[in-house]
């Protein structure tokens, strides 16, 4: 069964087991203010289940308020997230709110956070342990309530033992640690997303087999992407050739055979076969079976696949 729920209007659908308990933790942790890290590969909608929280929670008539930590200008980042008075520094004409002041009692949401730099780590840490912002130029604090998420697609473990990202830092920010999972490693996601949310395209069966043993290394983007563009160029039913999905990198093995049907494997290793051989007799006898049963196997696909 398909499992629906809504983020700012869009809707983050699964049926895996492992998105179930990421959207089990995202629902209790909502009720509180305590510090949430949501790591993932990109593409996996970690900002959906920031959203997905403030949306579920108490406050949630009061800001989302979202930095892309990324896209900001070191020299600027402070700024950006705790304001200035007018003529802290050069160009600095106007007195300014930042983005942890217009949260108020919301959410604010770091996106990136592991693009922080260091210095600056120390200073958002400040303001996490005594709830109160500093203007720059200011005389005096600003106290905030809003509850702080981060979202990571790096290990920022790592990246404290490397030495790029403040350890209490770390601690203060994931309280509560959401890891969502790649889009590879749940593929009965893949047939939800289709079925709800592009359930009026049809689809030739080779597709079909194409998306489920895709690796998906853009997630949940990425396939939203192949499905917008295959309903765009099909002329009919989407075809393979409509989904235009790249072929699998050296370092991105072929699908494996975990979670796989005994009949799904067994397809897959007489058509390859098929393609290697002159005849069906000599192909036949490479699998071990019968010439008879590869006949029979080969009609049933093909009528899989005009169905």
């Amino acid at each position: 069964m398909n499992l629906v729920r809504l983020a700012h209007g869009r809707p983050i659908v699964s049926r895996s087991s492992q998105m179930a308990r990421v959207l089990d933790v995202a629902e209790r942790v909502a009720a509180s203010r305590a510090g949430v890290v949501v790591e993932g590969e990109s593409g996996t909608g970690k900002e959906l289940v920031a959203r997905f929280i403030h949306d579920a929670g108490p406050w949630r008539s009061e800001p989302f308020v979202g930095v892309n930590c990324a896209a900001l200008p070191a020299e600027l980042m402070e700024s950006e997230l705790f304001g200035n008075e007018r003529g802290a520094f050069t160009g600095a004409h106007h007195s300014r709110t930042g983005r942890f002041e217009q949260a108020k009692k919301g959410t604010i949401l770091l996106d990136d956070v592991s693009e922080i730099p260091l210095p600056l780590q120390a200073k958002l840490l400040r303001v996490l342990q005594e709830r109160e912002i500093d203007r720059l130029g200011a005389t005096r604090p600003i106290p905030f309530e809003a509850r702080v998420i981060a979202t990571t697609n790096r290990d920022l473990r790592q990246l404290v033992q490397k030495g790029k990202f403040r350890l209490d830092l770390y601690y203060r920010l994931a309280v509560v640690p959401i890891r969502i999972p790649p889009l590879r490693e749940r593929p009965e996601d893949v047939e939800a997303i289709i079925a709800s949310l592009w359930k009026d395209l049809v689809f030739d069966y080779a597709a079909i087999q194409a998306l489920r043993e895709y690796r998906w290394p853009g997630n949940v983007r990425e396939l939203e992407n192949v499905l917008t563009r295959a309903s765009l160029l099909a002329v009919s039913k989407i075809m393979t050739s409509d989904l235009d999905l790249d072929p699998p990198t050296d370092d991105e093995p072929e699908r494996t055979l975990v979670g796989r049907s005994i009949a799904d494997v067994e397809r897959e290793l007489i058509l390859a076969t098929m393609k290697e051989v002159d005849t069906r007799a000599k192909a036949a006898e490479m699998l071990g079976i019968g010439l008879r049963t590869l006949q029979n196997k080969l009609v049933s696909y093909r009528h899989k696949e005009a169905a």
